[in-house]
């Protein structure tokens, strides 16, 4: 069949283009919500097929708990999924009796992006519209110049599709253990119903002591009153907390990060980092922030070997300060640590065997190893983003087939500046792309509700501008000299 037919199966014959969006976590949501408003503001004929493996489209990892303790780690006026409607979700939460300045529970916050995303597609009918799809892609192939990508699925179907997005957000963590140390052990406290197994009055081990930690810590204790948690990490820090807020906070900016020139490097960028947050006329919470939108910019400017020891001594020190606790997560932390409910270990996790209806920890901290017996074992180190020791099907798929490649450092992939995926030899894909924590190692900050709104409003015309070259609605260069916006198209919501 000759690449011509096949565009025509897609493009003509009645059918519109069609976007695969592999992920349907927020990364995914983003991007489709964006692309439908920007379709029926400009026309353009489109099918976004939306695929989620575990059929939690909208919700994805992180706003699928049915937890409420589990709150955003951001105010709701600095969490709208419109990247030029920046209020858009602190209108919509206060009928809730929310305000700009609440940190609000993720369950809430998964029900916003499912009704943003059905609104989208109400406004953009019968122009464009969305297929939800509860499977998984487990390989993308390319059949030549001009033909459509080909998207095979776990159940055997086959899907055409003119682009696709890899939006699929974070990555479990990495496997700790060679062999995994028995029943006991739960390798991603994320996956469906893996909490569950844990026996009330248990004590719980868990590997890190980040924001994963703090959500498996409260809920686990939840649960049970008699139930205590030892979390153990290499530096044995906890996520700061934010600073309690009023509405007002939101409205009122303080100075903005100056920068550095080119060729400062980390000792440098560490001395003005500290020099802003000392003379800021706030609290060290706000001088954070008034950097984040600096910090892929900055990330940048580094070398390669200075990104690498950032990597190594200083990341987690600007983690704990830059993705903080809410303020009622981080009471009840506490509280928990007043209690004698959750200790903190500084150390490494250098083996574990099952023994019975035990687990046997060794921790080992400058060169002394003790032992810890718990009932479970739970690996909350955070998203797993070296792409070289991935076992999705997918990814090891295209990365063995040099389809795409690592980002810097092996964390994530590497792309260009608009999210088209570099293949092997570093050529931008023409029509596969991708947004969100995937880009770690290019911006460093980009597993945020912020940044990845903004990467996806700033893809949507990339991808709107192939669909519309398949159908002589739009061209590229008309898109690039004039591109609309999703809120032209959900305006008034």
């Amino acid at each position: 069949m000759g690449a011509e037919t096949e565009r025509g199966q897609r493009g003509g014959a009645g059918q519109p283009p069609v976007i695969a969006v592999v992920g349907g976590g927020a990364s995914g949501t983003l991007v489709a919500v964006h692309l439908l408003g920007q379709a029926a503001a400009a026309g353009v004929r489109l099918r976004v097929d939306l695929l989620d493996r575990l059929n939690r489209h909208m919700l994805g990892q992180a706003y699928s708990t049915t937890d409420g303790q589990h709150l955003l780690n951001a105010p709701a006026g600095r969490m709208s999924g419109l990247a030029t409607d920046p209020d858009h979700l602190a209108r919509w939460v206060a009928p809730l009796g929310f305000t700009p300045s609440d940190f609000i529970p993720r369950t809430v916050y998964g029900r916003y992006l499912t009704r943003l995303l059905a609104e989208a597609e109400r406004q953009a009918a019968p122009l464009a519209h969305i297929q939800r799809r509860a499977d998984e892609v487990v390989a993308i192939s390319r059949g030549g110049p001009g033909a459509p990508l080909r998207l095979r699925l776990a159940t055997g179907q086959t899907l055409a599709a003119d682009a696709a997005v890899l939006a699929t957000g974070n990555p479990p963590p990495l496997d700790l253990f060679a062999t995994p140390p028995g029943p006991r052990y739960i390798p991603d406290p994320w996956a469906p119903g893996a909490l569950d197994r844990i026996t009330p009055g248990s004590q719980v081990a868990i590997i890190g002591t980040g924001l994963t930690m703090v959500d498996v810590a409260m809920t686990v204790t939840r649960v049970s009153p008699a139930t205590t948690v030892h979390a153990i990490s290499r530096h044995g820090l906890l996520p700061r907390a934010h600073r309690a807020l009023q509405p007002a906070d939101l409205d009122t900016p303080g100075p903005d990060f100056p920068g550095l020139p080119a060729g400062a490097g980390l000792v440098t960028l560490i001395r003005r980092v500290r020099e802003f947050a000392a003379r800021y006329p706030g609290p060290w919470q706000d001088a954070v922030d008034a950097m984040r939108a600096h910090a892929p910019g900055l990330w940048q400017l580094l070398t390669p070997a200075q990104q690498r020891v950032f990597l190594r001594q200083v990341a987690r020190y600007w983690e704990i300060h830059r993705h903080r606790m809410p303020p009622a997560t981080a009471r009840r932390i506490q509280d928990l640590r007043d209690a004698g409910r959750l200790t903190l270990l500084p150390g490494r996790v250098t083996g574990a065997v099952t023994d019975g209806d035990q687990i046997r920890v060794t921790v080992t901290e400058d060169g002394h190893s003790t032992e810890l017996a718990a009932g479970w074992l739970v690996n909350s180190t955070g998203p797993g983003l070296d792409l070289t020791t991935t076992a999705d099907p997918l990814l090891r798929g295209l990365l063995d087939a040099g389809l795409i490649r690592p980002g810097p450092h092996r964390l994530g992939l590497d792309a260009d500046a608009t999210g088209a995926v570099l293949d092997a030899t570093g050529t931008p894909s023409p029509d596969l792309f991708t947004l969100g924590p995937t880009l770690r190692g290019l911006r460093y900050e980009t597993t945020a509700i912020p940044e990845i709104c903004e990467q996806a409003a700033a893809l949507a015309p990339r991808l709107l501008a192939l669909a519309a070259s398949g159908q002589g609605a739009v061209t590229p260069a008309a898109w690039r000299a004039a591109p609309v916006t999703a809120a032209s198209a959900l305006r008034g919501r």
